[in-house]
């Protein structure tokens, strides 16, 4: 009993501190910045999780409540490049170019959160993802510093669904302890001023 308390425990944390900023396109509150979270490609394209995501994004945008979209995935080699590809799939969506911003060493979602607040400046936004894995990006990015509501988009429920919600029991482990020990990202590196200059883009 006390084993499942203990292995239990993390996924309750996320639900706690998460729960109340979770919510739909409709109602999410406006922001500057919308970080949508890497979920990889196939044949070079988003998947179809990400491609999710990434329409999200674009209808944020096309409302109104977010003026840049930073884009946080895996671009460890030259083959595999998620941010450029999610880059063209808003471009072709109707989000302009300028107003998008790409983090390529978004390895993980606390290496993402992370590199949003120290390297992109990034205090506020709306976070999305899939909704297995919303609660775990808000708990990660408030602890890095960044005050955030979340979308949890909407997902078919294939095997690659419960794969991702199963996932979460082991995942919401390593991210309670990404809390107290809060490692830096593989990369960090020095400030970046695209968040900056994309706004000023926007706000023109």
């Amino acid at each position: 009993m006390v084993g499942c308390v203990l292995a239990l425990a993390p996924s309750t944390w996320t639900h706690a501190v998460a729960d109340s900023r979770i919510r739909t396109v409709a109602e999410v509150p406006g922001r500057d910045v919308a970080v949508v979270f890497g979920a990889g490609l196939w044949q070079g394209r988003p998947t179809q999780y990400l491609a999710h995501r990434l329409d999200a994004a674009a209808e944020l945008y096309r409302l109104g409540k977010v003026k840049v979209v930073l884009v946080t995935g895996d671009n460890s080699r030259p083959e595999y490049d998620e941010p450029d590809a999610m880059r063209t799939y808003l471009t072709e969506r109707g989000v302009p170019d300028g107003v998008i911003v790409s983090d390529y060493a978004g390895f993980d979602t606390w290496d993402s959160c992370v590199r949003a607040k120290k390297i992109f400046g990034v205090d506020r936004a709306v976070l999305i993802t899939q909704g297995f894995h919303i609660r775990r990006a808000l708990a990660l990015c408030g602890s890095a510093g960044i005050d955030a509501y979340g979308v949890g988009v909407t997902a078919p429920h294939d095997s690659t669904w419960y794969y991702g919600g199963a996932r979460e029991m082991v995942a919401a482990g390593k991210a309670a302890l990404d809390v107290v020990l809060k490692p830096d990202p593989q990369f960090l590196g020095a400030e970046e001023e695209g968040i900056e200059q994309a706004l000023a883009l926007a706000n023109r």
